[in-house]
């Protein structure tokens, strides 16, 4: 009896170490997320496109999204070492300081926060993930990625972007070539 009750305490304590580490169900590192801001500061220290999941906590496919995506070991390793992910609530009510503006959720846009009309170019539509990118005048260009993406198109979109080969081959022949980690 003590020996299960031992077994038992020691798996509890693995377990609840394994999720207090930022680790999935399949005992990878998990997507680490940021908030605008955050990520904000550390783009000024050192240089990686942005990657800001925008959803609302009502949104179906958000959640499955965050369920069956962001939770790939494949996607979560390139958002982490080639990305800065921003997790943002297009509905939130905080006052957000981005980029040198601010920006309020002030009922202007219905339920949608200033910061989300100004990322989806007014095209309020979730899941939408937005990769901020800089161009070769070093200016930042903004590109909205709309709807539910599976781990396979994920990490296609997101390699054609973190490997900056958006700025040497087409979309299209890009995806003839691709090879994926993504089963």
């Amino acid at each position: 009896m003590k020996r299960t009750l031992l077994f038992l305490l020691i798996a509890i304590l693995i377990t609840s170490y394994g999720f207090s580490q930022g680790t999935n169900i399949t005992g990878s590192h998990a997507v680490k997320w940021y908030s605008i801001e955050e990520a904000e500061k550390l783009m000024k220290e050192s240089f990686k496109p942005l990657f800001i999941d925008t959803y609302t906590e009502w949104c179906g496919w958000c959640k499955k999204m965050d369920n069956e995506t962001f939770t790939n070991d494949v996607i979560a390793d390139i958002l982490n070492n080639k990305f800065y992910p921003v997790k943002f609530d297009a509905e939130s009510k905080v006052k957000i300081t981005f980029m040198g503006s601010e920006f309020v959720n002030d009922g202007k846009y219905g339920k949608a926060h200033q910061l989300a009309v100004a990322l989806l170019q007014g095209q309020l539509s979730y899941p939408t993930v937005v990769l901020m990118l800089k161009n070769d005048s070093n200016k930042y260009e903004v590109a909205p990625i709309a709807g539910f993406k599976q781990a396979k198109e994920m990490e296609m979109i997101l390699t054609f972007f973190a490997d900056n080969t958006y700025g040497t081959k087409t979309w299209e022949d890009f995806q003839k070539s691709f090879v994926g980690k993504v089963k």
